[in-house]
């Protein structure tokens, strides 16, 4: 165990919520971080440069579709747990049932500031997580606008393993027993409320 002089007590508290502050923000895992975009970016470029110059259509298919699949790995093995401490799996009972199991890191003050998340980590995470999904919808609607039939498949597989991905950690966040579509509905609810409250008070 540490032992502290007498001297050690006139340390400022507030040098050490900067320190801890300065922590939260800090990058823990950069490896994770840099590949939790990698996949997902260099799959959208990949499309987006296949379209644009051209090539060989199997060729960009296979590369599109490897990329993918190394990201949903990654994402729902790997940058998940590390960057914001989420899980989620499928699981078969021992009656040959299968059900979706969501986790999430338990957090309280007495946490170690190892196992603490980052803000900066955290905005990694959700903002790849979010973004490249919309990206692949965007993406599936021009093919169909555009004719582009032979893509479609591509785009599909693109927006069901990364809306996947989402679905999941969301749950996660949300609360494995929380309805989405009445934590939705409440939402609009309450914004819907707000501003007839608001209409009512200025008239």
């Amino acid at each position: 165990m540490m032992k502290m002089d007498a001297d050690d007590d006139d340390v400022s508290l507030f040098d050490a919520d900067e320190d801890s502050a300065s922590r939260k923000n800090k990058v823990k895992h950069p490896l994770a971080s840099f590949f939790h975009l990698f996949f997902r970016v260099s799959a959208i470029l990949v499309y987006l440069l296949c379209g644009l110059f051209g090539g060989s259509f199997i060729a960009c298919m296979v590369t599109i579709i490897l990329l993918l699949s190394c990201d949903f790995w990654t994402v729902k093995n790997v940058t998940g747990r590390l960057l914001v401490g989420l899980r989620w799996w499928n699981q078969v009972n021992d009656d040959g049932k299968s059900h979706w199991v969501y986790e999430s890191r338990n957090t309280n003050a007495k946490q170690s500031s190892a196992s603490q998340t980052s803000n900066a980590e955290s905005r990694i995470f959700w903002l790849g997580l979010i973004i490249c999904p919309v990206v692949w919808v965007i993406f599936a609607f021009s093919t169909l606008f555009s004719f582009k039939i032979k893509w479609l498949a591509v785009v599909i597989l693109g927006v069901v393993l990364q809306g996947a991905n989402l679905y999941g950690y969301v749950r996660c966040k949300m609360g494995a027993k929380t309805n989405l579509r009445s934590m939705a509905t409440n939402y609009f609810g309450r914004q819907f409320f707000k501003q007839a409250m608001t209409k009512q008070e200025e008239s």
